[in-house]
Parts: structure tokens; sequence; C-alpha cells
């Protein structure tokens, strides 16, 4: 018997059309993919088979869970349904999860409100499931808060809250998005393997392609609140039909065109045995108090016009490494050296202008209430001799243009853009005081495939016309590869490797090093599907 059937289910929010004849389903055991581009439709197909859809939002059509039809029953059955019958991993875990609330109650609290057993049940059920994802009990107490644990460890609580009930539909909106390669690994073995041992149907939203040719039995593209194509994942991926589907593959094998590297020989940033430590909580009301190392004993330059990356899982140090390269973090010992200055809180604002950052996150980097044109001429706030009125506006005109984007959208707020025109605001503001070095940190993490090719296009062009150099941060191997001339991989706060970067991933060295590379997940050669005999 199908487990969920979705017939021509078509959704608007008050007068805008939102999903329009979407059919699908899905079987016990079976994994299904919904791939596309952001606004594509993909998260609210989802939400629809939730029913968690605002007041305004009409349906039609049908989605039938176990024979019966969402869209007929009323809220009572409907909350009954969710966490019992059908389990959801949001996209963020940290947003999902209830900061003041211990991950042991977090997960008991499903088990509760779904079932008969007492405190004492639920808790011991709620560590079973714990362990069941990789937390167990004796290094994941049920007494830890979410803010203790890692981003791969949240998600995994977010799973253990969505299987709590063994649910028989399980829904995994984009689950791996912000992880590093090896915690992504984790994360997809594990979500496997639960559909393997419960025999549940998985629907897995997602933008990232090379994890849905590994995963998916079949595959579901969406455009613009339409299903475009779908079938099964080897038979789609020889035989892709649609034109969108296949500019969606090419933009994930997309390869940028970078120029070749500048020469030079003095450095414009040198780390020289950079070190960082930072204090624990006391064990005793006179114990000592211990540290832990974050970035320990790390050297490398960069070069004007050197495109570098920085590798490496969560935890591993590159943010506290890149805080302290900024001058927001103090060094215990060692130096770094930013074009002939060391880097320091005091250090002058002319030398500091000449260094800028691309945060991961851009909404969350600018203040919703202000206007690009304020948000663009942020850095100019300390610079001497910054520009002011005709000259500022003309210099934000400049920025805007060398971006992709026009002028006029110096007067609108940061709301009215997309992810992708976001993430090019960011850039522009790090460009406007034209520095010679610019740290991207997961800058393109977050973005959907089509639009992060046109971001490192933009980049890549960037670095052409400027003779930029940049430190470029990401989780996403395939990103370093083709944006970056060396390459640094980083452990537990220290480079164990580090090198040409064709070089490093072709051959690596070090044992951390390859179990990265390993754990990447790769877009099959298309070609090959195509040639194999069906």
């Amino acid at each position: 018997m199908t487990l969920l059937s979705v017939e021509n289910l078509s959704l608007s929010i008050g007068s805008l059309p939102i999903l329009r004849d979407v059919t699908f389903s899905i079987e016990p055991g079976e994994i299904v993919a919904i791939t596309g581009e952001s606004g594509s439709g993909k998260s609210m197909t989802a939400f629809s088979v939730m029913q968690l859809l605002p007041e305004s939002a009409t349906t039609q059509g049908a989605i039938h869970l176990n024979g019966r039809n969402l869209l007929t029953l009323p809220e009572a059955d409907l909350c009954a349904m969710r966490g019992n019958d059908v389990g959801m991993v949001f996209q963020e875990p940290m947003t999902a999860l209830n900061p003041v609330k211990t991950i042991g109650d977090q997960v008991a609290e499903t088990i509760l409100i779904h079932s008969t057993a007492t405190q004492a049940e639920a808790q011991s059920q709620a560590a079973t499931m714990l362990a069941r994802v990789g937390l167990p009990q004796d290094r994941f107490p049920l007494s830890r808060y979410p803010h203790e644990l890692s981003g791969g460890q949240r998600q995994r609580v977010v799973i253990a809250m969505a299987i709590a009930r063994r649910p028989r539909l399980l829904i995994a909106d984009e689950p791996t998005t912000a992880l590093d390669v090896t915690t992504q690994a984790r994360i997809l073995d594990l979500l496997k393997d639960l559909v393997n041992e419960f025999d549940m149907g998985l629907l897995m939203i997602t933008h990232d392609l090379a994890v849905v040719a590994d995963m998916a039995h079949r595959i579901i593209v969406m455009r613009h609140g339409e299903i475009v194509e779908q079938g099964d994942t080897q038979t789609l991926l020889a035989t892709m039909s649609h034109s969108y589907t296949k500019a969606l593959f090419e933009a994930s094998s997309h390869q940028v065109d970078l120029p070749e590297p500048s020469e030079g020989h003095i450095p414009i940033l040198s780390v020289e045995n950079a070190t960082r430590d930072y204090p624990l909580p006391r064990t005793g009301l006179f114990a000592p108090r211990q540290h832990a190392r974050a970035v320990n004993a790390v050297s490398f330059d960069i070069h004007h016009g050197e495109r570098l990356g920085l590798v490496g899982e969560s935890g591993c140090g590159k943010s506290t490494l890149t805080r302290a390269i900024l001058g927001l973090e103090p060094l215990q010992s060692g130096t770094i050296t930013a074009f002939g200055v060391e880097v320091s809180p005091s250090m002058p604002a002319a030398q500091r202008v000449k260094t800028q950052v691309v945060f991961q996150d851009p909404y969350g980097s600018f203040n919703p209430r202000h206007r690009v044109a304020r948000i663009l001429s942020e850095p100019f706030y300390l610079a001497p001799d910054a520009p002011k009125g005709e000259a500022l506006t003309e210099t934000i005109a400049t920025v805007l243009t060398d971006v992709g984007l026009a002028p006029s959208d110096a007067t609108k707020y940061i709301h009215e853009f997309s992810g992708g025109q976001r993430q090019r605001i960011a850039i522009a503001r790090a460009l406007i005081t034209k520095p010679e070095l610019i740290i991207f940190d997961e800058a393109v993490s977050a973005l959907d495939v089509s639009i992060r090719a046109q971001i490192l296009d933009l980049i890549a062009d960037l670095s052409r016309r400027h003779n930029l150099a940049y430190l470029f941060i990401s989780h996403d191997l395939s990103v370093v590869r083709t944006v970056t001339d060396r390459v640094l991989v980083m452990q537990s706060g220290e480079i164990v490797e580090q090198g040409d970067t064709d070089a490093v991933f072709t051959n690596p060295q070090h044992p951390y090093t390859r179990s990265l590379i390993a754990a990447a997940p790769v877009l099959p050669d298309l070609k090959e599907l195509s040639d194999a005999p069906a």
C-alpha cells in the first residue's frame, strides 16, 4: 500500500499561487528527494504534507497518508498525526530546538504528547532514541542543553525528536545544509539506516544534487511551484529531458574560470605561530583554571592577488582563526601581521579597512531597519578621508554595479532581496573600501546551486578586475577546489596539510585530508550513466 500520495495539489496564499498540480507518491522504505532552486516550492510541499500552512492558504487536490486525506482532517486529528505518524527534521536545528529546555525533555515531550507513558518512561525512551542517533548517555546526558552541542549533534537531537514515535513518514528539510562533509556523511548514513530499520518513507528536501544522486531512490525536480521532471534516480540522471534539470546539474559541477595567480614575494598577511586558548569552567571552587586550545601554532602567508582556501570540520578552529585575523580575538602567543602592521584592536583604521569580510549569513549581518546605502557605507565610519555626499552616492552606485545589482537598489531595504542578492550586497559592502584582502566565511554554503555558481563567478571576476587576494573558508570541498590556488587543511586547531589546491585534492598526504575527501558527496558522471546499457 502506498504510504503517501499527493494528487494534483495546488496551493495559494491569498491571491498568490505557490504550488500547481503537484503529484507524487512515496512507498514504505523509499527515499524520495525534492530538489530545485530557492522559491521552487520544495518546502511548501513539505509544509502542505504536515498541514503547517498560514491561515490565508487555500489548497486543492488531495494528500493521502495511510489512506486518509490530510486536507479534510480536523485540526485535532492533524495534531495527533504530527510527530506520531509524520516526523519532520527542520533546516536549522538551533531554531527548531528550545534553548531553555534540555535535550532529554525535548525528545521526551513528543513521547508524552502522543502516548500514555509516564515521565520516567518517556525519559528512558528519549535516552534510547538519542543513543540510536549517536548521542549515548555516557557522553551526552539528557541534562545537556542545545547550546552545549555542535551543529551536527543538534541535528541528531532534532532527528531523535522526529523519530521518537517511529513515524511511518519522515520529512527532512535541508538536513545537512550547514554541516561539514564528515558530519553530513554521518547524518545521511543515519537517515538511511533509520529508513531501513523502521521501514519509513523519507521525503528529503535539498538543493545539494550530489546528496540527491547518492541517496535517493527517486528524484522530483521542482520549478516555480510545479514538478518539471521526476523519476527513478539513475534513469533521470541518465535521460534527463527538461532544460531546467540539465541546468541544475550543470550548475552543480560548475567550474570557475580563475585568473592566473599573480606573482608576489612580500605577503600582505602573515600568520606566525598563532595560538588561541579559551578558559574552561572551573571544576571546583578552588580548582585551577583549565584552558581549551582552539588554535595551536598556526602559520601561513597570503600574497597579493593569491586565493587561499581553508577547510576542516566544525570545531577545528577556522572561525577562531578568522576572528584573530580580523583583530577580534587576542592571541596567547604568536603574531598576525597585515600590510606590515601587527593586527590588534588598536591598529590604525587606514590599515584595518584593507581587510574586509563576507559572513556566512548575509541577512544576519545586516541591520534590517537600514537601507542598502547605509549598510554599504558602514565600512567608512572609521576610515580616514571617507567619501561624502555626491562622492559617496557615486561610490555606492559603482560598487552595486560591480556585483551585478542596480544603483537604484541603494534605496531598498534588505528584506526586499533574495538570498543570492543579499550575498551580492555583502560582497559589495566588503568591496566598497577597495580592500586588498577579503575573507569569505562560508559565503555560499546556504545558496542553491545556480545562485552559488553565479556568486562564485562574481568572486572570480572581482579577483581578476581588482587583483584581490582572499581567504575562502568553506566545508564544501568542490567549491574550494574550483575557487582557490592553494589550500590549508585544519584539524583540532592545527594545519595538518597545505599546498597547491589540485595537488592536495588529487594526492592528499594526511589521513585527515583523505577522510574529508572520501566523505564529500560527488556527482556521478552523467556521460557514463547515459552510455550505460538500460
